[in-house]
């Protein structure tokens, strides 16, 4: 067991690189889920300031209605693309 732990000399150099890749996940994990709070905060104000109820839980409930605006059909094209 102790010729594992030696890493056949390198145990110098193995060990401080798994704690240093350690470390950087750890801190990736942190700031990764301090950001999607941020953001998720903000959107929420974002909605509220703009009328919207706020989105549910992940509780699986259904998604807040959407506004008249987001699902009023857009206005026919020509043909070459343009908007009448």
């Amino acid at each position: 067991m102790q010729d594992f732990f030696d890493m056949g000399g390198y145990a110098g150099f193995v060990w401080p690189s798994y704690g240093i890749a350690a470390v950087v996940l750890a801190l990736l994990f942190v700031f990764t889920w301090r950001l999607l709070k941020t953001s998720e905060r903000r959107l929420a104000q974002l909605q509220a300031a703009r009328g919207r109820r706020p989105r549910r839980d992940r509780a699986g409930d259904a998604p807040a209605a959407a506004a008249p605006h987001e699902t009023a059909p857009a206005e026919p094209a020509d043909a070459a693309g343009e908007m009448r």
